[in-house]
Order: C-alpha cells, then structure tokens, then sequence
C-alpha cells in the first residue's frame, strides 16, 4: 500500500488555534520505503508572536516562538498553499505513485482525528479534501493501541516520543516535515515489528 504521511504544527489545540506549518511525505509498505524526494514542506502565514502571545499556552510560548516567528515572515497564505497543493498533486510522478485521480489518496498520521484532519478541513474545505484524499486513514496512534493491547508494546509508547525511542528511530522534532517523516518511519518499523512477535 501506499500512504502520504502528514504532519501539521499549529499555535495550539483549540479550535480557533491556526496551523502555522505543514509538512508530508509519501511512503510504500511495498518497497518498505519513505520516499523524500517526493516531500513537500511549507510553512502559513500567522500574525506575530507578540500579538498571538496573550491567546498561546505555556507549551507554545515556551517551545514554538522561534516556529511562530518563521511562519509569521516567511509563511504564505492559505490560498497560496491550498495551491501549491494542487500543484504537488498535479505531478505525473505523484499521482502515478498513489494512482490517483483512479484513488484517492490515504493519509498516515499520528492522532489525525484531533488535529489534522479538522485543521485542513477548516481551512482547505471540504470539496478539497474529498476530491484528493479518501474517506479511509490510517493513525498511528490506534495501530500503536492494538499493540499495547496485545502487549507487544509498552504503554509508554502511547507518547510519540517514547514510541520513537523504543524503536531506535531518535526524537521527534516537533517541526512537520521531520515528524510526518518520523511517522511513516515509524509505522515502517511497527510492521517490521508486529511480523516478528
């Protein structure tokens, strides 16, 4: 199968919060590969840290100032995104990867249903995710679930962190390209792992 892995960093959890990051990279369980050449990265327009700073939690202020400061000076709009999205999925050797427009493409993530999804929704629309991406995705987090249910994880592999740790696979970044990169890692090696427990 072949997925697109993606990763958004956004100024917080709540529904007005706003992505200001965005990164993905497809990956083939076939070739057991996560093909970075085919990644894509970009960061959104967001007003500045000071302004933003009065409405951001602790975590935030502490952690993604110097990430607010980016997407604030070197973000684009969402419009301007929205096409350059349409344009990465315009490429013959996108869709010929994912055999798309004949399918749609399926999204690998890590807790998508909280964040992810109804952040591009919101801001994509609705049209635009149903025209490109399938109703079907595959989270991580619930693969990881069913591990720890069978108890051939920990349960402390609940955090993404810790997951990556007791894979071998090093920190996650917390930036979108190097975590949806991370993720598709990730899932590589939980195949790898579920075939030999």
């Amino acid at each position: 199968m072949n997925y697109l892995s993606i990763d958004i960093e956004a100024t917080g959890l709540r529904e007005n919060d706003i992505i200001i990051e965005f990164g993905m990279v497809p990956v083939s369980t076939e070739q057991n590969k996560v093909c970075q050449e085919l990644s894509y990265h970009s960061y959104i327009k967001c007003p500045s840290f000071l302004e933003l700073k009065p409405r951001l939690d602790n975590w935030v202020i502490d952690n993604n100032k110097d990430l607010i400061d980016k997407a604030h000076q070197n973000g684009q709009t969402i419009e301007s995104f929205k096409t350059d999205l349409i344009k990465y999925f315009e490429k013959q050797e996108v869709q010929k990867f994912f055999n798309f427009p004949n399918e749609k493409i399926i999204l690998l993530g890590k807790s998508l249903n909280a964040i992810d999804l109804p952040f591009l929704n919101r801001d994509l629309g609705w049209n635009f995710m149903r025209k490109y991406f399938s109703h079907q995705v595959l989270d991580v987090s619930s693969i990881v679930m069913s591990q720890i249910d069978k108890g051939t994880l920990p349960i402390d592999c609940m955090s993404g962190s810790k997951l990556s740790s007791y894979l071998k696979l090093g920190d996650v970044e917390h930036t979108a390209l190097e975590d949806a990169i991370k993720m598709a890692q990730i899932y590589l090696n939980l195949l790898d792992f579920s075939r030999h427990s």
